[in-house]
């Protein structure tokens, strides 16, 4: 029989925090993520705000805001909040819809049991964060 399409799975996939996870986990994690859509001029993230949930961009643009200033633009494909959904901290910038926006939401208490659940999605993860750490080290 096969396989469903799922368009988002392709998106997901791109993400720098589930990049090593297989297609079955990357298809739970999709699973665990509702839909959310945004009208232009919605702040969908707060910086400063205690919050734990990441999103990932199906339609539209935004815009990353740090202390009043924008320093980014985020389009279709792109990401926010994986911090956050991690530690549940403070945002660290405010994003702001330019449009009408689409987006994938994953809430860090839907999050959390997929990571009790099955391992292998916690510990994919765990490599991704000291892959990235290691490249900051490099850095410096």
């Amino acid at each position: 029989m096969p396989r469903a399409v799922r368009p988002e799975l392709d998106l997901m996939a791109q993400v720098e925090l589930f990049r090593g996870l297989s297609r079955r986990d990357l298809g739970r994690v999709l699973d665990a993520a509702k839909e959310m859509h945004f009208r232009e001029g919605t702040t969908v993230a707060q910086q400063g705000d205690v919050a734990g949930r990441f999103f990932l961009i199906l339609d539209g643009d935004a815009r990353v805001v740090i202390n009043g200033r924008t320093r980014a633009r985020l389009h279709r494909g792109d990401y926010f909040g994986e911090l956050s959904l991690i530690d549940g901290g403070p945002r660290t910038a405010s994003v702001v819809a330019d449009t009408p926006l689409r987006t994938l939401s994953l809430a860090e208490w839907n999050f959390r049991p997929l990571l009790k659940e099955h391992p292998s999605i916690g510990h994919s993860i765990l490599v991704e964060m000291c892959r990235r750490l290691r490249d900051v080290e490099r850095a410096l």
